[in-house]
């Protein structure tokens, strides 16, 4: 099975994409375990920190039963970095030609993000047929994504930024949402506090509400 298969196939029963954004390395292993312990195993560590590419390696090479991404990826050097040292996908808050074309050729799934018309077509044209939704709650939530999937019905979508518990679902029952990514999992106080049951609590509430709107898919 080769990833992009891995990843439809893990996405399909957990349909949710938690972001880790960490500076200290283990602090980001205990973290990934957590998520993974709860039944999220699609992992995405967004570069918003100068460690957070050490804090992806790391969870890369000390945890097993993981795909691990890179999110919020710039620039095709960052790309080239991410890659290197262990990133299996690619999350970008925005869509750049150049990004894009470097992860197809590198046969590394990429989740670029769009917000408008323009951009998903743009996207369609450049061979993409999964995007990122960012930030999904600006730009229209779940009746944008409605008016998108109408007109580019071979695309899917992840939508990301304002997703929680509270409205998970609403998005998940869209048919043309492959996964929703969000940081409500990996809230920074439990994290600091080391309270990483709680991140576990988490990601399995997150897992039944995914089941609970996707009833015939598990």
């Amino acid at each position: 099975m080769d990833i992009e298969q891995d990843l439809e196939a893990r996405l399909k029963s957990a349909p949710v994409v938690p972001l880790i954004g960490a500076s200290d390395t283990a602090v980001a292993v205990d973290t990934a375990n957590a998520l993974g312990a709860g039944g999220l195993s699609v992992i995405e560590v967004v570069l918003r920190t100068d460690e957070a590419v050490d804090c992806m390696e790391a969870i890369v090479n000390e945890t097993s039963g993981l795909i691990v991404g890179a999110g919020t990826v710039l620039t095709v050097a960052q790309a080239e970095e991410v890659i290197a040292r262990g990133a299996q996908f690619v999350v970008c808050p925005g869509l750049v030609d150049e990004v894009a074309e470097y992860c197809l050729a590198q046969s590394v799934p990429l989740f670029a993000g769009t917000m408008t018309a323009g951009e998903v077509q743009r996207a369609y044209a450049l061979g993409l047929r999964t995007v990122k939704f960012f930030p999904a709650s600006l730009a229209g939530g779940v009746p944008m994504l409605k008016a998108l999937s109408s007109v580019f019905r071979d695309m899917r979508f992840m939508p990301t930024g304002g997703v929680s518990a509270s409205n998970l679902g609403d998005f998940l029952a869209l048919p043309s949402v492959v996964a929703c990514g969000g940081s409500w999992l990996t809230p920074a106080a439990e994290i600091e506090a080391g309270n990483f049951d709680a991140i576990t609590t988490l990601a399995q509430e997150a897992v039944a509400i995914g089941r609970q709107a996707r009833p015939t898919e598990n």
